[in-house]
């Protein structure tokens, strides 16, 4: 494999929602990045982060428990920066030898987490749901 990344295979998500709707907050990436993979770094989320960044990571996460549910999946084409604000605490690696520069990388949700920062992801049946009842 390309050692920087630009050859390395990458898993692309089919379904999965390509952003928040009516934003331009991104949830995937079309190819994989020429100049190497972008590594997966736990961001601390501060209280006074806007409004609209904090949908962006509850509709990231509704995205992720609807098409993932609680079963380990892939990093593959998921956005590194989207993943980032819920890496180590939401989103947790599964394997011990975690690669933070790898598009093969295994994630999961950490359900008992996820279900205290985003309550309102686990009231909504799927993404769509969620997303209509925040267009209000």
């Amino acid at each position: 494999m390309d050692p920087c990344g630009g050859g390395q295979r990458m898993l692309k998500h089919r379904g999965f929602p390509g952003r928040l709707p009516g934003t331009d907050y991104q949830f995937v990436i079309r190819r994989a990045n020429p100049r190497g993979v972008t590594p997966l770094v736990a961001r601390k989320r501060f209280p006074d982060r806007k409004p609209a960044d904090r949908r962006a990571d509850e509709g990231f996460m509704s995205a992720l428990w609807s098409h993932f549910g609680p079963e380990p999946f892939e990093r593959g084409n998921l956005d590194a920066g989207r993943l980032n604000w819920l890496l180590d605490r939401e989103v947790v690696a599964v394997e011990e030898d975690f690669d933070p520069i790898s598009y093969d990388s295994l994630l999961q949700i950490d359900e008992a987490i996820a279900r205290v920062s985003f309550p309102r992801v686990f009231e909504a049946d799927s993404f769509d749901d969620w997303d209509e009842e925040t267009e209000e």
